[in-house]
């Protein structure tokens, strides 16, 4: 039996996200999507997508960690966006494709509205405050990136008569907007890397903020390998208890 969702290819920010996600897909069997690492932060992750010449997908779905904006959402929730923000610019996630996301989640999945931020957003405080002012619901770091080049790549191909690429985001929440994390944006590198040492001791120096941000993080991850597995198991093989 097919899959009720199809999708060509994952993008995934580099690192642990992106390990979470490939187990996830390796109990999947064979017919899987391809699986693209991207940096982290908007600027990298345009520099990265304006380099590829030929998308080889039409279906995208973009996954990963996020934080939460308003005390109805917690760590280990699945989220399915609507829409993206960034400042006053708003991109929308393709609604054929959200559908189908919400579909294969059994309708369980909220949907959200994201702001995306240039920095990382480790005060509670400032989450609550970016949730009012922006009526987003999570924060991350690439959702309007993204969706902004697929939606002018979609002007360049109506123009051609080429097929639109679709493109939705489901992410894990890591963090909350309860308590404070360590501010680890000296960790993050200008290509969108992670410096292992910055974060290292930005954990360490931080350590009950640190030790809250490990145990977010893991069980983000956690939860983000097992809906990568539920998503692209055969339908007559999935459990929809997980959703």
């Amino acid at each position: 039996m097919l899959n009720l969702l199809s999708i060509d290819l994952i993008l995934v920010p580099q690192g642990a996200e992106y390990q979470a996600v490939k187990r996830g897909l390796s109990y999947c069997g064979t017919n899987q999507p391809k699986l693209f690492a991207i940096p982290m932060g908007q600027k990298p992750l345009i520099r990265y997508l304006s380099r590829m010449d030929d998308l080889p997908a039409n279906r995208i779905l973009l996954m990963g960690l996020c934080g939460s904006l308003k005390p109805d959402y917690h760590i280990g929730d699945i989220v399915l966006y609507q829409n993206c923000v960034y400042q006053e610019n708003t991109r929308v996630c393709h609604s054929d494709l959200v559908r189908e996301m919400r579909e294969s989640t059994y309708g369980k999945v909220p949907i959200v509205k994201g702001l995306t931020s240039d920095r990382l957003i480790w005060s509670a405080a400032e989450k609550r405050q970016l949730g009012k002012i922006s009526a987003a619901d999570v924060v991350d770091m690439e959702g309007f990136a993204t969706l902004d080049f697929f939606q002018q790549l979609n002007q360049h191909k109506l123009e051609s008569n080429l097929a639109e690429t679709k493109l939705a985001i489901l992410r894990v929440i890591s963090d909350d907007c309860h308590r404070d994390i360590p501010d680890l944006s000296s960790a993050i590198n200008a290509d969108g890397s992670l410096q292992p040492w910055s974060l290292g001791w930005g954990l360490v120096s931080q350590p009950l903020a640190g030790m809250r941000f490990i145990r977010g993080s893991l069980l983000g991850l956690k939860v983000l390998q097992q809906v990568t597995t539920s998503l692209f198991t055969p339908l007559n093989e999935r459990s929809h208890k997980f959703f």
